[in-house]
Order: C-alpha cells, then structure tokens, then sequence
C-alpha cells in the first residue's frame, strides 16, 4: 500500500489523472472492485490536487467521468450477458451477496443505484444487476450520473483534505513518517473494505442502505 501511494505521489499530474481514471473504470466496468481499490485511488488523487500535481478540479471531473462511464458500461455488460454473469470467478463465491443486492434493486428500483454507490461490494455489481433486470437506461443514467457525482466529489475532496495533514506530517517529521502515517490510513480503509466484501452474512442494512422502520 505505500508502495501505491509512494509511486502515485510522485507521478507525473497527468499519469495520476490516467491511473485515477482506469482504477475507476475498472471497479464498476470490468467487475474487479474487489481486487482494484478505486476507492482508494480516487482518494489519492484528492491528495495529489493539493500537493498541486493536479488540479482539484481535473482530478473530480476524472473520477466523476469515470464513475459514470464504469457503470454504464457495467449496465451494458448485464443487459447483454444477463445471467451468466453470475458464473464468472469473482461472484461465483459471493450468491448470498448478489442476492441481497438483487433484493435491494428489487425494493427501491432505480434509487438503489445511487445508494449502491457507496458500498464497496454493491458499487461494483449494481450497474450489471440493473442492466440484467433491464432497468430503463434513462433512468438508470439520472440514478448513475448523481451517484458518480457525488461520489466522486466526496472522495477526492476527502483526499484533498488529508493530503493537507499529509503536508503538515511531512514538513514536520519528514516524508518517510508522513508517508507511514498516510499507509497506515489507508489500509485501515482497505481492511474495512475487506471485511465488508467478505461480510456475507450481513443484510444491506448494515452498510447504511437499510429500509425506513415501519411507522
């Protein structure tokens, strides 16, 4: 993970903007969230804007893009492939999961899209689902363009506001410690990643997405 950061921090701005837009894509289009951490290089793109590598505007218009596009693209792969996508090796272990986000898109409709955006596990499998449901794209794309833009903006904003204390760690104890302290967040965010993707027995609820209690 410093490794990652290491390399991405002193990167050209353009190869940030490039990588940023490829890990974003990826998660949601190609179905490899679980191993390519989007999330977590949306965030340090944030941090590149404000070592001024980029600009804070270049780098939320690519995730934004990115987002939108990745899960489109997802939509278009589920309207086509339908269920078999359900036998590919990454979601043959994770049925339990898949049907809680089936159950989900089944409840709330074209909502679920935008909510799915911010679980990690329902943000890359919810475009394919909606595209296998054939959800109308019109919908699906008003649902898809506010998650990605909202997303995308939080992430990289959260980016941008911890590279601050990045540059406050490292003009104080040095680069090396800013670094070990900015790897040390961020593989506490991928742990709880991790522990989410594998958490198959828990119910959308826990991840914030829970229907309204009755009245």
């Amino acid at each position: 993970m410093t490794g990652l950061i290491d390399q991405l921090l002193n990167a050209p701005g353009w190869l940030v903007l490039v990588v940023t837009g490829l890990a974003v894509f990826a998660e949601d289009a190609l179905f490899v969230g679980f191993v390519v951490p989007g999330e977590t290089v949306a965030v340090l793109a944030g941090v590149a804007a404000e070592r001024g590598q980029t600009s804070l505007a270049a780098a939320m218009a690519v995730v934004v893009a990115a987002a939108v596009a990745g899960d489109s693209v997802g939509y278009e792969v589920g309207k086509h492939l339908g269920q078999r996508l359900m036998r590919i090796r990454p979601l043959v272990h994770r049925q339990r999961r898949i049907r809680q986000a089936q159950d989900y898109l089944a409840r709330r409709g074209a909502p679920a899209v935008f909510l799915g955006r911010w679980t990690a596990f329902f943000r890359a499998v919810m475009p394919a689902l909606a595209g296998t449901a054939r959800m109308p794209y019109g919908r699906f794309l008003a649902f898809n363009a506010l998650g990605g833009l909202t997303w995308g903006v939080a992430v990289v904003t959260v980016g941008y506001l911890a590279g601050a204390s990045y540059a406050r760690v490292e003009h104080t104890f040095g680069r090396y410690a800013a670094l070990a302290v900015a790897g040390i967040v961020l593989v506490a965010v991928a742990v709880i990643a991790i522990r989410r993707h594998r958490s198959d027995t828990r119910d959308p609820a826990d991840h914030g997405c829970a229907e309204p209690p009755s009245a």
